[in-house]
């Protein structure tokens, strides 16, 4: 029976990477891997939910992933955060940006990359558990059931 280890650890292992303080790193890198790491994990529902064609799976995925429906998610989770985890979100929706928002407002994009920002950071530390944790809470709490 193979050993179970986390994607990140095989990630790690494959590719020689050396050990990092995620500490030093800024909140839109944070930003950029949570963003990731969260669409992975809608993609995966969406695709477990039943074999579809490309363009319906892309049509239900964006309706979770896109910054209006992040930014409705991060508000309805303001009580469900720990302390660290609503530093965190400040510390990502703060970041000074380089980009604009395309379909979203600023404050709804602000809010969405300040989520991944958090998603990445939980991802990075491993702590998986509470990720997809916040993550499903996050969907029920807005009534956008998977």
């Amino acid at each position: 029976m193979e050993e179970s280890i986390s994607l990140l650890e095989q990630i790690r292992n494959s590719f020689q990477c050396g050990e990092v303080d995620i500490r030093t790193y800024s909140p839109l890198t944070m930003a950029y891997i949570g963003d990731a790491i969260y669409d992975l994990i809608i993609r995966t529902v969406v695709v477990e939910r039943g074999n579809r064609s490309a363009n319906d799976l892309h049509r239900r995925t964006i309706q979770y992933v896109n910054a209006g429906a992040q930014a409705k998610m991060m508000e309805a989770l303001a009580d469900f955060l720990t302390e660290e985890e609503a530093g965190l979100y400040r510390w990502g929706r703060n970041a000074k940006f380089y980009t604009k928002a395309k379909n979203a407002s600023v404050g709804e994009y602000r809010r969405a990359t300040g989520m991944e920002a958090l998603l990445g950071y939980l991802y990075m530390t491993g702590r998986t558990g509470r990720l997809l944790e916040l993550i499903s809470e996050g969907i029920r709490r807005v009534g956008m059931e998977l």
